[in-house]
């Protein structure tokens, strides 16, 4: 299952939320790359999930946000097309809101 969040970790509980019971792969797009962040609040929690969950985040994104060069890594960058190859690659996709 790909799940996609939209919303900060800072906003809500959709992250949290996602972390606690998704299954596959998480991508983080809009507000939800601050998740992504390296030294991030988000950080330790978004590491802990790697070893049951594959992370993405949008490029675009991160870029318009200016977080390219501090992405976590072990989080892999996509962009539109990538995007788009994931939800195809994937039988069923969950938005987190």
């Amino acid at each position: 299952m790909l799940n996609i969040v939209n919303k900060s970790p800072f906003a809500g509980s959709a992250f949290d939320s996602a972390l606690k019971t998704a299954e596959g792969s998480i991508l983080l797009i809009e507000d939800g790359v601050y998740a992504a962040a390296k030294g991030g609040a988000a950080e330790a929690r978004l590491k802990a999930a790697m070893g049951r969950l594959k992370f993405y985040a949008l490029v675009q994104d991160l870029e318009a946000r200016g977080m390219a060069d501090r992405v976590i890594d072990g989080i892999t960058t996509v962009d539109y097309a990538g995007f788009v190859d994931l939800v195809t690659e994937h039988k069923t996709c969950q938005s987190w809101l």
